[in-house]
């Protein structure tokens, strides 16, 4: 990778919003997993070791930032589900088990869908919630009390 594109990575990575960075960790764990399995198919140990290796990694920081307080169950399950795929993770590593690594990436590309969409939902909300405080801080002609004897100039002539 030449310095170019190192910097733009990390230009991408320090402007994104928690969001997308999220996103982009789901992106690089399915990635890692594809670079298991093809490690796999290809008898490159290297590569497997270190594509399940840094998919480890990042499902561990999923798991290390569930906040069960305010997630319960949903956080619980998360942290269950984050649980099952470390262990088919290192059963894939330990018998070089494609199946298994299928099994993760299929949750994993589950897991990012869902988040994209649940990220586009608060979007909308926002959205919406702003164009309605909008619409709520510019009073229209029967919001805005006149004098009684106000006419309008259209009106007055």
């Amino acid at each position: 990778m030449n310095a170019y594109t190192q910097q733009y990575q990390q230009n991408q990575i320090l402007s994104a919003s928690p969001e997308q960075i999220l996103v982009m960790l789901y992106d690089g764990a399915i990635r890692f997993v594809r670079q298991a399995v093809a490690g796999i198919e290809n008898n490159d140990l290297t590569a497997k070791l270190e594509g399940i290796s840094r998919c480890m990694a990042i499902i561990t920081e999923f798991a290390n930032t569930l906040d069960h307080e305010i997630g319960g169950e949903i956080a619980e399950n998360l942290d269950g589900l984050y649980s099952f795929m470390i262990r088919e993770l290192t059963q894939a590593n330990l018998k070089n088990d494609v199946d298994k690594l299928r099994v993760v990436e299929g949750l994993l590309l589950d897991l990012r869908e869902t988040w994209v969409s649940a990220i586009e939902v608060a979007r909308n909300e926002v959205a919406a919630s702003d164009s309605a405080a909008a619409d709520a801080a510019e009073p229209t002609p029967t919001q805005t009390k006149m004098p009684p004897n106000y006419k309008p100039l259209s009106a007055a002539g």
